[in-house]
């Protein structure tokens, strides 16, 4: 006969091996809408001071994400598209307009002629500047609320419905 702790047990999806899982519990709805609403606020915070600077949100994720390839990584479309997590024509799209504005330009790479590398012009890396220190400006401002969101959708137990809720602020202009 089983044990109560033996029935709890659940059954792995892997090669039907048995795994000892705490039963499961309802998710902290309450929690997880706060931490939606906490990265929709930066999110649309975002938007907004693109559109003020004359960028789509797009294009400024696409120029943050060039300037903040990790070391080695080479800044192709390819891996743009992988990073901004959209399909390669949009990323070819992004590219078009911000070099017909000047703020992005394309070079042949010297090992293999047919690869090419992008890289922000000096007006696009100006620009760049301006937005990225208005964002980091803007996380400065939400960061404990949506670190206190954070905190309580990834803890375990009756603390997390318990918790305070992550604070709010009014929206503000860019």
């Amino acid at each position: 006969m089983r044990s109560p702790k033996q029935k709890k047990a659940a059954v792995s999806p892997i090669a039907g091996a048995r795994a000892r899982t705490p039963a499961p519990t309802s998710p902290n709805y309450e929690a997880m809408a706060e931490l939606r609403y906490q990265i929709r606020r930066f999110l649309h915070f975002s938007e907004e001071a693109s559109r003020a600077a004359g960028l789509e949100a797009a294009q400024y994720q696409l120029m943050l994400a060039v300037k903040g390839l990790p070391a080695g990584v080479r800044p192709r479309i390819s891996e743009l598209a992988e990073r901004l997590q959209i399909k390669h024509h949009s990323t070819v799209e992004l590219v078009n307009r911000l070099a017909a504005r000047g703020y992005l330009q394309r070079e042949a790479s010297g090992k293999d002629r047919r690869e090419v590398l992008l890289a922000l012009t000096p007006k696009g890396e100006q620009l760049l500047q301006q937005l990225a220190t208005h964002h980091r400006d803007e996380l400065r401002l939400l960061g404990p609320a949506f670190i206190t969101a954070m905190k309580r959708v990834t803890r375990k137990g009756k603390q997390a419905s318990s918790a305070g809720k992550a604070g709010r602020r009014k929206k503000t202009s860019v």
